[in-house]
């Protein structure tokens, strides 16, 4: 639903530099969100598989968390490990509850001795409660932070003539760093598969930074539409659908981030049983055999019209021009063949392994 500016909606600290580049507004968790710009979807989408993007996620929680002994504390409330994490690293893990389900997704830096943790926007209150009253005083919300995406096979094209600290990151690695006599944090990490940064930078240079990006004839403004089809054809989980406090990570294919020796984490028990026997559900791809889309929340079908799952997401996957979708089904389902129903139309969709498209991060060697 699209929605003109209203007080009881965030705005992003750049609504009008966003409005003034004729961006599609909506609502999005709380916020007034550019969805999409003047060129479209997928011609966005494309560009940043081909060149570079700019996305505006100062949606997105950033936390500062201090202390010494904050990381052991943290350390406590996930399935994975923070002990060999060095300063200039980034880790992603998710936050469970008692239950097994996962309370947020989140990416953790460690900066000299503090972390700095990002975290979804429709979580961010909950967890801040939640970290608050797990590590104490320990937790502060980056409120005057506004945070960019520099996305696509030319983000280093552009970073490298910005800032060289920044350019010699590799995937998952992050510092800080000036550009332009600006302070900033940039992480070498992102959401669409593809080579890119993430920066952290105050507001009140938000929209000096956005400009500088921008200025760069490689790079266009995305929104929200790029960036959701973006990461499904890379495989990413997003809370709400793939991710939510009844969906464990084992249920949720992210079984890699569960470190074996890790114990007394928040659902440890029921996490390692799934681990053990196999979870009732499982995260799938789907690839759909006619190019009539299917959506989130739409039931999937074995070949005897049994009910075996729902649609998590499902989009039109412009690099593949066709129809594909993310699912959670039943975890003994074999089928290599599922159905949907669509306006009384019977879809085939083909099981595939995830993701979609080869990610294309500059790792080390």
């Amino acid at each position: 639903m699209y929605l003109r500016r209203g007080a009881h909606l965030k705005r992003l600290y750049l609504d009008d530099f966003h409005r003034k580049l004729n961006a599609k507004m909506v609502t999005y968790a709380g916020f007034q969100m550019p969805v999409q710009y003047p060129t479209g979807i997928i011609n966005e989408h494309l560009h940043c598989r081909s060149q570079a993007g700019f996305f505006d996620i100062s949606h997105m929680g950033q936390f500062l968390l201090q202390g010494l002994n904050v990381r052991k504390k943290l350390d406590l409330l996930i399935p994975s490990t923070l002990k060999n994490l060095a300063i200039g690293q980034q880790h992603y893990s998710v936050l469970t509850n008692a239950t097994g389900g996962i309370i947020d997704d989140l990416m953790i830096s460690q900066l000299d001795n503090d972390l700095r943790i990002v975290v979804n926007a429709n979580c961010k209150e909950k967890d801040f409660a939640y970290l608050k009253s797990r590590l104490n005083e320990h937790v502060q919300v980056l409120s005057d932070q506004a945070l960019f995406a520099l996305q696509g096979p030319l983000a280093k094209v552009v970073m490298a003539q910005l800032s060289e600290q920044a350019c010699q990151l590799y995937y998952m690695q992050t510092v800080k760093t000036k550009i332009k006599g600006i302070k900033c944090i940039i992480s070498r990490s992102g959401y669409t598969g593809e080579d890119g940064f993430e920066i952290s930078v105050a507001n009140h240079y938000a929209q000096a930074m956005a400009e500088l990006l921008l200025s760069f004839q490689q790079v266009k403004p995305m929104g929200l539409g790029a960036r959701d089809t973006l990461r499904l054809e890379s495989g990413f989980c997003l809370y709400g659908n793939e991710l939510s406090e009844t969906i464990s990570p084992v249920e949720a294919s992210l079984h890699w981030l569960i470190d074996k020796d890790k114990r007394n984490f928040p659902g440890e028990k029921i996490i390692r049983d799934q681990l053990q026997r196999g979870a009732t559900r499982k995260r799938v791809g789907l690839v759909v055999e006619r190019r009539i889309p299917v959506r989130n929340h739409q039931n999937i079908y074995a070949s005897d019209n049994r009910i075996v799952g729902v649609i998590s997401s499902g989009r039109f996957s412009p690099s593949l021009k066709k129809p594909i979708a993310m699912a959670l089904i039943d975890g003994q389902c074999s089928d290599a063949i599922l159905y949907a129903y669509v306006r009384k139309n019977k879809i085939a969709m083909q099981m595939t392994t995830l993701p979609f498209v080869t990610h294309r991060y500059h790792r080390q060697n």
